[in-house]
């Protein structure tokens, strides 16, 4: 399917954002490419799941930009956003065969939010499992699914506070930026429900 021109501008910024992250991270010096590809991966997973996330209030102009449904998109997003934070500490136990990179820290607390990406991994799983699991919750899928706002908090702070490439401008301003986005999209798609109800409450009552 042709995108739209607008489809095709969006799409431009997107992969112009995968592009400045991996001019960033490969213009680093280093002398493992293990290193480099874990890096990579934990970057371009997070540019992934915050752009599924930031997309979440605009169904209906999801459909006129890409020419696609709303879940077709957000859902591609959504694999690559499981797929590239699994790979991250995958790649990097390859290169120390140190399997404690999967167990959370849990004290102290700093030390926790150094290596929040570890519990952050297992509730990717949980709140991607929760949509195959959506019919049989159908009342409480979308509060356990909302953990991955939790999970990019996890994700931000960790990088901040030990992400070699969060040392570099862009990629602290870019990455900020796109949890900003985030947390706006949260807080915007919450403003739409609650107008809803409200809007469907007032014709409730009209007809009463």
């Amino acid at each position: 399917m042709t995108l739209p021109r607008a489809g095709m501008l969006a799409a431009a910024v997107i992969l112009a954002l995968y592009a400045i992250t991996a001019a960033v991270v490969l213009a680093a010096p280093y002398d493992d490419p293990l290193h480099v590809i874990a890096r990579l991966t934990a970057l371009w997973g997070f540019l992934a799941l915050a752009i599924a996330a930031i997309l979440t209030p605009f169904l209906r102009e999801i459909m006129k930009v890409f020419g696609r449904p709303f879940l077709a998109v957000h859902h591609i997003f959504a694999a690559v956003g499981l797929l590239l934070p699994t790979l991250h500490p995958v790649t990097l136990f390859i290169a120390s065969m140190n399997p404690a990179i999967f167990v959370p820290v849990f004290s102290p607390w700093g030390r926790f939010w150094a290596l929040a990406g570890r519990p952050a991994l297992y509730l990717l799983y949980i709140a991607f499992a929760v949509v195959l699991l959506r019919k049989y919750i159908p009342k409480y899928w979308r509060w356990v699914h909302g953990l991955m706002y939790v999970v990019l908090l996890f994700a931000i702070v960790h990088g901040n506070l030990i992400g070699h490439d969060f040392e570099n401008p862009v990629i602290w301003v870019l990455f900020n930026t796109l949890f900003a986005l985030t947390i706006a999209a949260f807080v915007l798609k919450r403003w739409q429900k609650m107008q809803k109800k409200s809007g469907a409450g007032r014709g409730v009552g009209a007809r009463g």
